[in-house]
């Protein structure tokens, strides 16, 4: 890019060009549909609710004979492997991809993560144009983003915004979501969701997923799910057919603790450990009910969202140090993760 630095910040280039030339190649259109035996199963009660209602309203499938829908997605390797919402295939069977040069392919689900609404599809080809990963810890808020998808049919739309904040959390009305979203007021409707949000140096930073919205359009809020808790979401589903790895705990605050158990406790930092999951990496550990978890290797943890954070950022496998406060004193206990 040509442009001028300032204050040792980032390059502001003259104009977008070179990120959507590289973004726009890489962002396909999804369009799902479920078979006729989907359907019955559906219509004998199976179904438990619409899946692009939280985003697009509840009337976005308008076929009550089989539902039909659209998305974006983004190609994150040459081989064929796409990520994109869950809530573009939730409750789907049926999926083909459009591909910037036109072509088109039948896609198989490799798997889903409703907590993060993340979800990868394969398409059978090789050679693909696709986008690598970027550190969406480095972005800041002010700086310039892109997004690229398809809303309204509209293929390969690119939109211009700044990153509004980070670190967004309840936005999804769903009890279990997992949610640290980059806000920014770069224009996003329906059908831009599973697309790309990129730098302006073209780098894959975030996944659309969201608007806050009373209409069901844009209203200058969008939300993104970071690259960060994308990549190794993705991986996972790739590597081993699951969404995350979990330390195999339930958290409270210190302030919650307290008050439902009218026990003061040795910390005012971290959460406390309320629950084991039988079998989990915690309790196979040696972490027992009461343990305040305070940091997971050199990152500290103040919240329930800290530490799912955290997690999401390592692969089934791993070994992490967790620091605990135990009868007041700091220990550290090695944790090998497991799946969810």
């Amino acid at each position: 890019f040509e442009g001028v630095v300032k204050d040792n910040a980032r390059y502001l280039p003259d104009d977008f060009t070179a990120a959507a030339d590289l973004a726009m190649p890489a962002v396909v259109h999804i369009s799902v549909k479920e078979s006729e035996s989907l359907a019955q199963s559906r219509r004998r009660g199976l179904d438990r609710r619409d899946p692009f209602s939280f985003f697009f309203g509840d009337d976005f499938f308008g076929n009550p004979r089989g539902r039909e829908g659209k998305g974006s997605g983004v190609i994150i390797s040459d081989n064929g492997y796409i990520v994109t919402n869950n809530h573009v295939v939730e409750m789907t069977d049926q999926y083909e991809v459009t591909l910037f040069d036109d072509r088109k392919f039948s896609a198989t689900l490799v798997g889903t993560d409703p907590r993060t609404d993340l979800a990868v599809l394969k398409i059978d080809t090789e050679g693909l144009p696709f986008l690598k990963f970027s550190d969406s810890d480095k972005i800041r808020v002010g700086e310039w983003v892109l997004a690229v998808g398809n809303p309204f049919d509209l293929t390969s739309t690119v939109t211009a915004g700044i990153v509004s904040a980070k670190g967004r959390h309840k936005i999804i009305q769903r009890n279990d979501a997992i949610e640290d979203f980059i806000q920014t007021d770069a224009v996003v409707n329906p059908g831009n969701s599973g697309g790309a949000l990129v730098n302006t140096d073209g780098e894959l930073i975030g996944i659309n997923t969201a608007i806050a919205t009373a209409t069901g359009y844009y209203a200058g809020y969008s939300f993104a799910v970071p690259a960060n808790m994308v990549e190794p979401v993705v991986n996972n589903i790739i590597d081993f057919g699951g969404p995350r790895v979990t330390l195999g705990v339930y958290v409270a605050s210190i302030s919650e603790y307290e008050e439902y158990s009218g026990r003061e406790m040795e910390s005012d930092k971290g959460v406390v450990v309320t629950e084991l999951i039988d079998g989990g990496a915690a309790q196979y550990a040696g972490l027992v009910p009461t343990d305040i978890i305070v940091q997971v290797d050199e990152a500290d943890v103040n919240s329930a969202e800290d530490l799912v954070a955290i997690m999401n950022q390592h692969k089934i496998g791993d070994k992490v140090a967790i620091t605990i406060v135990r009868n007041g004193k700091k220990e550290k206990i090695l944790v090998h993760l497991k799946a969810s």
